[in-house]
């Protein structure tokens, strides 16, 4: 009986001794780098996506704005958690890759960077600009070619994909990093072709003079 009870009193020994050493693994997980790193990502994503939809209010009225105009879709959420993952997951085992300031920085430029040119886009557009794709004509839908489009064709794009992958530089995620770009610019090689071939059914000659002379803002896609 004595020995059992030993036993339980090493075994409660050994349990106690440990949470000390939880705690200090935890503070030492979130330290000034994790919390400023986190804080940006929160700030970014939701300035992003309420500035979004309150743009879309402003422009086209609230009666024809849905929560659509968020922009949260059940894949970019599965992307966002993917990526938290990883920082969790490195930030333990590997600490010293998220002390990388100079690279952190380069993603929070990139986010204010696409940020802005996405935003601009969008004021530029006015009522010709949706986060759906227009199929049918309407009489507002004018072909805009001044101001951000007049040097590329789709600078909400261009300004989105910057933004998506600043945010993973930001947080010193090299997986992450990739993936988004690659995602990101797998679904705007299938999304421009798409879009534009309204576009030309729209605006004829003009939007094909349009598209000879200006880039489309995404890398390697015409």
């Amino acid at each position: 009986m004595s020995l059992t009870r030993h036993a339980c009193d090493d075994v409660e020994t050994q349990i106690l001794s440990l949470i000390p050493c939880s705690s200090a693994t935890i503070s030492e997980i979130f330290n000034f780098t994790a919390c400023r790193q986190l804080l940006q990502m929160l700030f970014a994503i939701i300035f992003f996506h309420c500035s979004e939809y309150v743009l879309a209010v402003v422009i086209h009225g609230k009666n024809s704005v849905s929560l659509g105009s968020l922009l949260i879709s059940r894949n970019y959420l599965l992307a966002m958690i993917c990526s938290l993952i990883e920082y969790f997951i490195e930030i333990y085992f590997f600490p010293d890759l998220k002390e990388h300031w100079s690279v952190s920085n380069v993603g929070l430029a990139m986010v204010f960077v696409g940020e802005i040119i996405r935003k601009l886009a969008i004021i530029t557009a006015g009522k010709s600009f949706t986060h759906l794709i227009r199929r049918y004509h309407e009489d507002h839908h004018v072909l805009v070619t001044h101001g951000v489009y007049k040097f590329v064709r789709h600078p909400s794009y261009s300004g989105f994909f910057i933004w998506s992958v600043g945010t993973q530089i930001m947080l010193c995620n090299p997986l992450s990093t990739l993936a988004f770009a690659l995602v990101v610019w797998r679904f705007f090689q299938q999304r421009i072709p798409y879009e534009e071939f309204f576009l030309r059914q729209f605006f004829g000659s003009d939007y094909e003079e349009y598209a000879r002379r200006t880039s489309s803002g995404i890398p390697f896609i015409k």
